[in-house]
């Protein structure tokens, strides 16, 4: 037996606190490191999601910046305490912001309401997708499955699924920065022309993708050859649900509740289909 860890292994390694990602791959805090800077880590996994949820439903019906705003902005002064760091954050979060600024840009050259529409469509997509961006990094996927099976009463084929794709992040960032150094050592630059730069990006995209592909079928069937499959299965870890759990889901209620009463007392509460 060589060394070196299969996918599989990598998938069905345990662990405790928030995920842990080495080398070039960004870190979040585990349980008990920074203290209450860090406390969003030791809330259920499962407390978390169902909080972002609340939020992104809550969300879809309103439209205007305000409403988004206000929801946006509690869920930054979160940030600090969730044990994420900046670079974690800026990496993660940057697909999220272009999304953001595409979907304004769209809404003010195509829309009916100009700048307003603009602003209203880029901030309640950020407001929808930070919260749910925060429960993933700051949960430990072990824990985030056990909170999908014991808590939410999700079948155990798909939770295990969530596991081993969580556990699979930290390898699609490496093989990524591997396909980086393999195309520069070949002479692939792109230099300073920006339409390079894209036709290179999507190709190391695509062989990103092709890997992904292979690593997800060498993992399904050593999963399935490792008892993975259907039936019931005992559990080594008990998934806690603490008073402060219910407390995080119930302020994400209010918050809601004081985003839109916000909106609406200064007038600018505008609805879907409305």
């Amino acid at each position: 037996m060589s060394g070196r860890e299969t996918p599989a292994e990598t998938a069905a390694v345990p662990g405790e606190g928030a995920a842990r990602w080495t080398g070039d791959a960004p870190t979040v805090a585990a349980p008990g490191e920074g203290g209450a800077r860090a406390w969003l880590t030791g809330l259920n996994p499962a407390a978390k999601l169902l909080a972002a949820l609340v939020l992104a439903l809550g969300l879809v019906p309103a439209v205007d910046a305000v409403t988004g705003g206000v929801v946006l902005a509690a869920v930054l002064l979160v940030v600090p305490f969730s044990g994420i760091d900046r670079r974690t954050l800026l990496v993660l979060g940057g697909p999220f912001i272009l999304m953001g600024l595409s979907s304004g840009l769209v809404n003010y050259l195509y829309g009916e309401e100009g700048v307003s529409g603009a602003i209203g469509a880029a901030v309640r997509l950020l407001a929808i997708a930070l919260p749910g961006l925060l429960a993933a990094v700051s949960s430990d996927p072990t824990e985030m499955s056990d909170g999908l099976v014991q808590r939410l009463r999700l079948p155990e084929r798909p939770a295990m699924g969530v596991l081993a794709a969580l556990r699979l992040i930290p390898l699609l960032a490496h093989q990524w920065r591997t396909i980086t150094l393999a195309r520069r050592a070949r002479g692939l630059e792109a230099g300073v022309n920006p339409v390079a730069v894209v036709r290179l990006f999507f190709g190391r995209l695509f062989a990103l993708l092709v890997r992904s592909i292979r690593t997800g079928t060498l993992l399904a069937m050593a999963m399935d050859a490792r008892a993975f499959g259907t039936g019931r299965r005992s559990h080594a870890r008990r998934s806690r649900w603490r008073a402060a759990d219910t407390l995080l889901i119930a302020g994400s209620a209010l918050l809601l509740v004081a985003a839109y009463g916000c909106s609406a007392r200064l007038g600018t509460l505008v609805l879907l289909f409305s």
